[in-house]
């Protein structure tokens, strides 16, 4: 168990994305997140600062194929936890799975967001 605070709380990447929202809809230019490399990352915009726990539809957060966690975030107490990214594509909520750590940081959740392998799929986040 990693205690609190740990490095991943306060060595993090920011991304505020707006367009990263699970109200946001896909456009004209849909974006991947192709460029994920095993780092921590911390959601931090008017859009959410988590990933959603539901099935996102698709077409939404700017992608084809948008990611939400499927579990629950992890406590104070339980450090860093695996859990399970889905990809919704088709009617599948869960065509394509990833998985990542998360950590609670008391105010905020930071993700070890791995490069999803195929370039329509991408993270969203909600409030």
């Amino acid at each position: 168990m990693t205690c609190f605070p740990g490095a991943e709380c306060s060595s993090y990447l920011l991304d505020t994305e707006e367009d990263r929202s699970i109200a946001y809809q896909s456009g004209g230019s849909k974006k991947c997140d192709d460029a994920f490399s095993g780092g921590w990352y911390r959601f931090n915009s008017t859009a959410g600062s988590k990933m959603p726990t539901t099935c996102v539809p698709k077409n939404m957060c700017n992608t084809d194929a948008p990611g939400w966690l499927s579990g629950s975030h992890p406590t104070l107490q339980e450090g860093v936890v695996a859990l399970t990214v889905c990809f919704h594509w088709g009617d599948n909520c869960c065509n394509w799975k990833v998985t990542i750590d998360v950590k609670n940081c008391g105010e905020f959740f930071v993700y070890k967001l791995v490069k999803p392998g195929v370039c329509i799929l991408r993270y969203c986040v909600t409030n």
